[in-house]
C-alpha cells in the first residue's frame, strides 16, 4: 500500500517551495489541495503554482476549472482516488503523491472521506442562486430555520454558499441537511502521513503582509478588475478580491483595500491553524527545517513497512 504524504499549514507559511523540493527529491507529482487554484483566470491572487514551478514538478489539479464552473469537496475527493487509482504512482519510496495545500475541507475530504450528500441539479442550484440575490441571505436563513433547526444552530450564519447549500439538499431529497452528515471516516486504500507548517506568529504574519504586496506588484488588481462582471461567483467569494472589488466601487481607497486583505488573510490563517489542531494525526513542522521534514518522512515509511510485513 503506497503513503500519500499531507503537507498543510496556514497561509503564507511557505509551503510551495517545500512541496517543490520534496516531490524533486521523491521523485512524485504533487496534488494541489487549495480550493481557488482550481480556477485559471486567477493564478495571482490564490498564489497558484507558477509555469516554471510545474515545470520542475507536475502538479495535478490547478486551473483545471473556470470561475463560473460549480465544484465541492465532494466533487474534489472523488477526481482526487480517481487519479490515485489511475495513474502509475510509483517512486522507490513507496510515496503516491505529495498532496499540499490550505483549504481544510479538501484535505479532510481526501483523507477521511466526505458524507454521502446528495448531487444538486443545475436548475436547483441556479434556483437558490436567483434567490440569494432576490430575497437576500437572512431571508434564506430564516428558510433554514424552519427547515433544518439543528444545522442552522451551527452553520456560519455569514457563509452564503453553505446555507445555499444547505436548502439546496432539503429542497433536492426531502430531507434535512443535518440527515445526511454522518461524519464516519472512510476507508482509504493509501496510508497518509501528514504534517503541518508551522513559524512563529509574527514571523507568519510578516510573510502574510508582504506576500499581499509582492501580489499587487505582480498584477493582482488588474487580476481583480478582470474578474468584476464575475464577482457573484462562488469561487471570487474570497479574501483578495471581496476588497478589490469594494475598491472598484468606490467605497474605500486603493490602500485601504490592500490593508483589509492582509488583516482578513492573517484572520483566515488564524482559522486555519485551528483547524489543523484538531487533527491529532498531524506533526507540526517547522517549513525551513527540510532535512528534518524528510528524516520524519523516511522514518514513519519505515514504520508503516514494518507494520505491515
Amino acid at each position: 500500500m503506497n503513503t500519500l504524504i499531507v503537507i498543510t499549514g496556514p497561509t503564507g507559511v511557505g509551503k510551495t517551495e517545500l512541496c517543490l523540493s520534496l516531490a524533486e527529491h521523491y521523485g512524485v507529482d504533487i496534488i494541489n489541495a487549495d480550493s481557488r487554484q482550481i480556477y485559471a483566470e486567477i493564478p495571482i491572487g490564490t498564489a497558484a503554482p507558477t509555469a516554471e514551478q510545474q515545470r520542475r514538478v507536475r502538479h495535478h489539479f490547478v486551473a483545471t476549472k473556470h470561475i463560473g464552473d460549480y465544484y465541492s469537496a465532494s466533487m474534489y475527493e472523488q477526481d482526487v482516488l480517481q487519479l490515485l487509482a489511475t495513474q502509475p504512482f510509483d517512486s522507490k519510496d513507496g510515496i503516491a503523491a505529495i498532496l499540499t495545500g490550505g483549504s481544510m475541507m479538501y484535505i479532510d475530504a481526501v483523507c477521511n472521506g466526505i458524507d454521502d450528500i446528495p448531487t444538486v441539479d443545475d436548475a436547483t442550484r441556479r434556483w437558490m442562486k436567483q434567490r440569494l440575490e432576490n430575497e437576500g441571505l437572512p431571508a434564506l436563513l430564516e428558510e433554514l430555520k424552519a427547515l433544518d433547526p439543528e444545522h442552522w444552530a451551527v452553520v456560519d450564519h455569514n457563509n452564503p454558499r453553505r446555507i445555499v447549500h444547505a436548502l439546496e439538499i432539503c429542497h433536492v431529497s426531502g430531507k434535512t441537511y443535518t440527515s445526511f452528515r454522518t461524519g464516519e471516516k472512510k476507508p482509504r486504500p493509501f496510508h497518509t502521513i501528514k504534517i503541518a507548517l508551522t513559524r512563529d506568529r509574527a514571523e507568519l504574519y510578516e510573510r502574510i503582509n508582504q506576500r499581499v504586496l509582492d501580489m499587487a506588484q505582480a498584477g493582482l488588481i488588474d487580476e481583480a478588475r478582470t474578474m468584476m462582471p464575475h464577482r457573484h461567483e462562488n469561487a471570487l467569494n474570497t479574501v483578495g478580491y471581496k476588497e478589490l472589488f469594494k475598491y472598484f466601487d468606490g467605497d474605500i481607497p486603493l490602500e485601504e483595500a490592500l490593508r483589509q486583505i492582509q488583516s482578513n488573510t492573517r484572520q483566515y490563517a488564524r482559522k486555519q491553524l485551528t483547524w489543523y489542531k484538531k487533527d491529532t494525526e498531524t506533526t507540526w513542522l517547522h517549513p525551513d527545517d527540510k532535512e528534518g521534514i524528510t528524516r520524519y518522512i523516511d522514518n514513519k515509511i519505515a514504520l508503516l513497512q514494518r507494520e505491515n510485513l
